[in-house]
């Protein structure tokens, strides 16, 4: 468990102590405010986790409520414990009561699809706590579901021109350039597709000859990630009339 500290900010992160792949160096929990307090992404259920983040709670007046940006587990596991604590505190996300704009005590949430369907990011005062949207470091895989990918980069062009100073992921270290790790993430979208392109318009036609060509730089334990968005790029140039002919779309089905 790591305290994570934001100079000039009401609001303290927690770190869990569940690293890998897809975790980073663990899950990040964010706590807003006090009297009462309200927490973004509980995390996992780990015990250690737990007592920190209700010992943080409780020295700043209580929990005001749980928001949640999206529905996986290394997010959400220890809601039940936390409710446990706090049986009052409300839980909202948006499959139940969020939507882009909508204010949970001190957050306004903002419509991030892409990693996930429903996913949410929160703005705090100048800080975005962006979940899985934008990670602290390296980037994140979307999910294939209809128009995920325009969906997720016109989600990271309106997160950019809001006005906010730092952001803080659902892993990694907190990002002090907002506008300048935004653009990192458009950029980085955007040459995928680019190399894409090139390796179709070359007659690549398989999942393993367009992973081999364009995500070549994922380590090997990330492949299956890299697959599901691939996916997502092929189903966008698809709704845009740009996917050639006997284009193998990658199987997810063993992923469900």
């Amino acid at each position: 468990m790591t305290r994570i500290e934001i100079p000039g900010h009401d609001l303290v992160g927690i770190r869990a102590a569940n690293p890998g792949p897809f975790t980073l160096s663990g899950t990040n929990s964010w706590i807003v405010n006090r009297d009462p307090a309200w927490l973004v992404d509980p995390g996992p259920d780990l015990e250690e986790h737990v007592a920190a983040l209700i010992a943080e709670l409780d020295a700043r007046g209580g929990l005001g409520g749980i928001a949640l940006t999206h529905h996986h587990a290394d997010h959400t596991g220890a809601v039940p414990a936390i409710q446990a604590r706090y049986p009052r505190a409300p839980v909202a996300a948006a499959a139940g009561d969020l939507a882009d704009g909508a204010t949970f005590g001190p957050l306004e949430a903002v419509a991030t699809p892409g990693h996930a369907p429903d996913h949410l990011a929160y703005i705090a005062g100048d800080a975005a706590m962006t979940g899985d949207a934008v990670l602290g470091e390296g980037s994140v895989f979307i999910a294939p579901d209809p128009g995920a990918l325009a969906s997720y980069l016109s989600a990271l062009a309106r997160l950019r021109e809001r006005n906010v100073t730092v952001l803080l992921p659902g892993h990694g270290p907190p990002v002090a350039d907002p506008r300048a790790k935004l653009d990192e993430y458009i950029a980085h979208r955007l040459d995928r597709e680019r190399r894409l392109i090139e390796a179709l318009d070359a007659g690549k036609r398989t999942t393993d000859e367009l992973l081999d060509d364009v995500w070549a730089d994922v380590p090997p334990g990330l492949r299956p990630a890299a697959a599901v968005t691939l996916a997502a790029h092929l189903d966008k140039l698809a709704d845009e009339g740009r996917m050639p002919a006997g284009v193998e779309r990658p199987d997810l089905t063993h992923l469900t």
